[in-house]
């Protein structure tokens, strides 16, 4: 129930950031900042470059928010993958400056909060999700809940499953398309 009113809180929120509101992006970082600041620092492990990422996700969110869709994902889960993303970026960005931790380092890096599959497990549309994603075959699912939950990069994926990126890529996309088959219905 809780959970439920907290979606509803942040779609009102993203609603009124779409349409240029200035107020909503600060009661949007308010509900969400620690969140996704442990997003950050989890892939980071670096809370200087976390702050600077995390600034740069709000950027983004406040450029792209008429782009959210309710429809499509929860609120957290779209912002959770934009710090997720933003994070691998500057993750990359580090090592071609010589920096000395590879984008594996991430993995191993600890968050005590509740990641973006349990929390949306714990909402309706994680159930719907959740039974979608067991109509899958295993390794289509490990796939998948790898990379866009356990914050893994394909071509990290690739290497642990010992096949070819080509192969992660396709698996991942199939999966994708007969999960929003499923979730279509």
């Amino acid at each position: 129930m809780k959970a439920d009113q907290g979606r509803v809180a942040l779609v009102a929120i993203m609603d009124r950031l779409a349409t240029g509101d200035e107020a909503a992006l600060g009661d949007l970082y308010e509900r969400t900042s620690a969140k996704l600041f442990g997003v950050c620092l989890r892939i980071l492990n670096d809370r200087e470059e976390a702050e600077d990422v995390l600034q740069d996700v709000y950027l983004t969110i406040w450029r792209r928010a008429d782009r959210f869709d309710a429809g499509r994902a929860s609120p957290i889960t779209w912002l959770a993958t934009i710090a997720r993303n933003r994070s691998i970026d500057r993750l990359r960005q580090i090592g071609r400056r010589g920096g000395e931790r590879p984008v594996e380092e991430a993995e191993a890096v600890a968050d005590a909060g509740p990641d973006a599959f349990e929390i949306l497990a714990g909402s309706e549309d994680g159930v719907r999700l959740a039974e979608c994603l067991r109509t899958l075959d295993e390794r289509t699912h490990r796939s998948i809940v790898a990379a866009f939950y356990g914050g893994i990069t394909y071509e990290t994926l690739a290497e642990r499953l010992s096949v070819p990126l080509g192969t992660i890529k396709s698996r991942i996309r199939r999966g994708l398309i007969k999960l929003k088959g499923c979730l279509s219905q």
